[in-house]
């Protein structure tokens, strides 16, 4: 079902990530810039998820505690949903400008403004201290957090995907995606360990140390990210638009304007994804906390789906190569569909084993299906002239409208519900069944040989 845009494609992309500018990278230098897409999206995510967590258990007694707890919660979940809220804007300006001048210049630029925003929080004073002025300071500070990791994910994924042959662009753009689960765990077993080490203290001072610790993993990250190469598909781009004497482009208006069924596919189609985020791991760590199931074990459970995350996304990215894209996202899909319900039966027992199931299924293996090829999925949607901008735009805004309000809406749809999660589990199904629609209305992206069938 591809209109006559998407058919157009290959011709409107020129170099494409399969081109053989990516066949002069060696073995070695394809590492790097795995490891560099990796390492930069771990330390981008362990920043951006820190937060969450931090939303989830620790900002509504530390900068709300003048409101009611349920109250508190949702507007410790609403300063949550503001970083989600820029990512798109970040997505626009990075991948504006992504498109224009190079996909590693962005990194490096989005590298530094996640490091200020999360350094700071760590040493932003109470609302004790200063009043209103606490809350607005964070919020300002979650909004350059949204703008930088807006920016983070196009430009990693393609720093990937654009060295990598063709037969491997899954494979290659997963280490960008991975990064997300991986600074998740990264920060949980943080906050777990400085939470077991700190105990009564870590409401006073110690939750403010993995903030500050960012510090260091940026320095190391900025390192790694300096020494990779801009992509080859980028290269023959600004050679090629040398040789025509081409004009500046605005790539957000050729996208709008060229592409616009693709970007409404492909945010649909990603909604499945941060549904699931939303809902296991920032929602239902609050939920379980208050069923009974104590903060360390939530914290270690969430850091364990995290790693079954992980190695699923590597594997389900590997497979997409061989089968498809949306062959993978529709198993994915069904699966949540199919889980919802026991999930959040699950997630409210207050038994630790209860929660554990829920977490390791749903976070760990049909999150991984689903994020797994997502980022091939979407980047190969897009030609490669206005491939940041569209992929970061689509993306991006499914993690604002998917993974940024679902906390606040399940909350309200509990409370709707006289504390029933039935509204939440219907508007999960949805959510799921939508990307579904999405990805078969898609067209396919992976190059499959019989061989790989």
């Amino acid at each position: 079902m591809s209109s006559p845009t998407d058919q157009q494609l290959p011709q409107q992309q020129g170099p494409d990530a399969g081109s053989p500018a990516s066949g002069s990278l060696n073995t070695k230098d394809l590492r790097r810039v795995l490891g560099s897409s990796l390492m930069g999206s771990v330390i981008e995510y362990y920043d951006f998820i820190l937060y969450a967590t931090a939303a989830a258990l620790i900002f509504d007694k530390v900068f709300f505690a003048n409101l009611g707890p349920g109250v508190a919660l949702f507007a410790s979940f609403g300063t949550l949903a503001v970083g989600y809220v820029a990512r798109p804007l970040g997505g626009i300006l990075f991948g504006h400008y992504g498109d224009r001048i190079g996909r590693k210049k962005m990194l490096v630029l989005s590298m530094l403004m996640m490091g200020f925003a999360t350094v700071a929080i760590g040493f932003l004073p109470t609302t004790a201290q200063i009043g209103v002025l606490a809350p607005v300071i964070l919020v300002t500070l979650r909004f350059v957090q949204g703008i930088s990791v807006g920016g983070e994910w196009g430009g990693a994924t393609l720093m990937a995907l654009e060295h990598a042959p063709a037969h491997k662009r899954g494979f290659a753009a997963a280490f960008a995606n991975a990064g997300g689960p991986a600074g998740g765990l990264l920060a949980t077993f943080v906050v777990s360990g400085v939470s077991a080490a700190t105990g009564d203290q870590f409401l006073v001072w110690g939750w403010r140390i993995p903030f500050i610790l960012s510090a260091v993993l940026i320095l190391v990250g900025m390192l790694i990210r300096l020494k990779v190469a801009e992509t080859p598909v980028f290269q023959e781009l600004e050679q090629e638009a040398a040789r025509r004497q081409q004009k500046q482009r605005t790539p957000l208006m050729d996208v709008l304007r060229l592409h616009p069924r693709v970007v409404v596919l492909t945010l649909i189609a990603s909604l499945g994804f941060y549904c699931c985020q939303g809902i296991l791991t920032s929602w239902g760590v609050s939920v379980a906390v208050q069923s009974g199931v104590e903060r360390s074990d939530v914290l270690n459970l969430k850091g364990v789906a995290a790693v079954f995350t992980i190695i699923v996304c590597f594997y389900t990215a590997r497979l997409s190569d061989r089968i498809g894209r949306r062959t993978v996202l529709t198993i994915g899909g069904v699966g949540g569909i199919l889980f919802a319900f026991p999930a959040l039966y699950l997630m409210h027992t207050g038994a630790v084993w209860a929660f554990a199931i829920a977490v390791i299924v749903g976070n760990g293996v049909i999150q991984g299906f689903l994020a797994g090829p997502i980022g091939a999925y979407i980047s190969e949607q897009f030609p490669a002239n206005v491939r940041y901008t569209g992929a970061s735009l689509a993306y991006q805004g499914a993690a604002t409208l998917g993974a940024g309000f679902t906390p606040m809406i399940a909350t309200a749809l509990v409370m709707l519900a006289g504390g029933s999660y039935l509204f939440v589990g219907f508007f999960w199904i949805g959510i799921l069944a939508m990307g579904l629609v999405a990805v078969r209305m898609s067209r396919e992206g992976a190059e499959l040989s019989p061989k790989r069938h």
